[in-house]
């Protein structure tokens, strides 16, 4: 109600400022309509055709926005990360070896920058220890890379911080929140996640003269610097969000302690998942649940179907449909990881709907036999995941019909006959 809805100058945007100084820790905002507009201006300003860029992990608009301006993403991720039954508490480190090797096999002067995401998203919501991320920003500055972060889930990653690194137990979760911020340039920020708030984003950089070239395409691209692709509503309400969600540990604790609760459900029932349990949602193992649906016919998306036809639950399919396809040789991505990821929204749901997400959960891996796979019925030529349409394939002869996939029936004969 407070909004300023001024063309320029709007107060709300000094307001969403300040709260990103203060809690973040940055001195130059770019606000966007939310995070991939971010990713697109970072990668335009920064990136040269035949550029490579370092990430723990890819993910899905981040790299698209990295190849779009030429680019080429190399994950340098721990192997841990993609090992869904490992217990390593920071799945989501930089490999510091294989980092080494990428700067002496390309050059320095060819990563503009490394793009280091915080609870790693494709991993399955697993955080980046403190140590790992002083050591990359040592190591990178060393080189003259900059380090930017994706910044969109660091709360949860401070959390994690808190609870599994040494010395950091008696900090509080907005304390290591700067320090992470600290270790790095910029960060894009997707508002829609940590922040609390429906719409927005933001780039937040260290450098000014970097500020206003991305300023420049801001303008072209989203809108005029004091508001981005945000009302001023929106950008009240996001600065409102960012202290929010800083303000005391008990938001992060509860948030993530139901996260917990749904994953538990699922161990204690022999369901397949990522551990240890992420930050933002729980992330169902679809190879091992489905280890008779090939990875050409996309087990996770099928995994995912099948929830959706048992019990009206949307969840999401992380694995060779969201990796896409090699722009230069046209073939699909084969990444280790075919994962169905639940994602809970903050503030929404009550214990009642994460025990319903179990029993649905569960009652479709008791009938995993019963899981056919998927082929592509509609295939777009970027981010497919969004906007594909799929058909079901024929369910193997051993197995029966059941509620997730059934076989599409034969057409009649034709003939003399029939």
């Amino acid at each position: 109600m407070v909004g300023d809805e001024a063309y320029a100058g709007s107060r709300s945007f000094y307001h969403l400022v300040d709260a990103v100084r203060e809690v973040y820790g940055y001195p130059e905002l770019v606000p966007t309509h939310q995070g991939r507009g971010a990713e697109h201006i970072l990668s335009q300003i920064l990136i040269k055709p035949g550029d490579v860029i370092p990430g723990n992990m890819y993910f899905t608009t981040t790299r698209w926005h990295q190849e779009k301006a030429g680019g080429s993403f190399a994950d340098v991720i721990v192997d841990e990360a993609h090992d869904p039954a490992s217990l390593y508490p920071f799945k989501g480190n930089i490999d510091l070896d294989k980092l080494r090797r990428i700067i002496a096999e390309v050059g320095a002067a060819r990563i503009p920058y490394i793009s280091l995401e915080t609870n790693v998203n494709m991993a399955g919501g697993q955080p980046v220890s403190m140590a790992n991320l002083k050591a990359t920003y040592a190591l990178c500055h060393e080189q003259g890379i900059l380090v930017m972060l994706d910044a969109t889930r660091a709360l949860e990653n401070a959390w994690f911080v808190q609870q599994r690194e040494a010395g950091y137990a008696h900090r509080s979760v907005a304390e290591i929140l700067l320090e992470i911020c600290a270790q790095s340039d910029g960060a894009t920020v997707s508002s829609k996640k940590d922040n609390l708030v429906n719409i927005g984003g933001f780039l937040a950089l260290r450098d000014p003269e970097l500020a206003w070239r991305a300023r420049g395409l801001l303008v072209a691209y989203e809108g005029l610097h004091t508001y981005g692709g945000m009302s001023g509503r929106d950008m009240e309400a996001l600065a409102c969000g960012v202290r929010e969600m800083v303000d005391g540990d008990d938001h992060v604790r509860a948030r993530i302690g139901q996260v917990e609760y749904l994953g538990n459900l699922l161990i204690d029932a022999g369901v397949p998942i990522v551990q240890p349990i992420g930050g933002h949602g729980v992330y169902l193992n679809a190879r091992a649940i489905l280890p008779h649906v090939p990875q050409d016919e996309l087990p996770a998306q099928s995994l995912a179907a099948a929830i959706y036809a048992d019990a009206g639950v949307r969840t999401m399919e992380r694995g060779v449909v969201s990796a896409g396809r090699d722009p230069a040789t046209g073939e699909n991505r084969q990444p280790r990881l075919e994962l169905v990821r639940l994602a809970i929204p903050r503030r929404v749901y009550t214990q009642a709907h994460m025990e319903v997400t179990a029993e649905s959960v569960v009652s479709v891996c008791e009938h995993a036999d019963d899981v056919g796979g998927l082929a592509f019925a509609y295939e777009p030529n970027d981010l497919r995941f969004f906007l594909a349409r799929f058909r079901p394939l024929p369910i193997p002869a051993k197995s029966t019909v059941g509620i997730a996939q059934r076989v599409e029936p034969k057409p009649p004969p034709v003939g003399p006959g029939s």
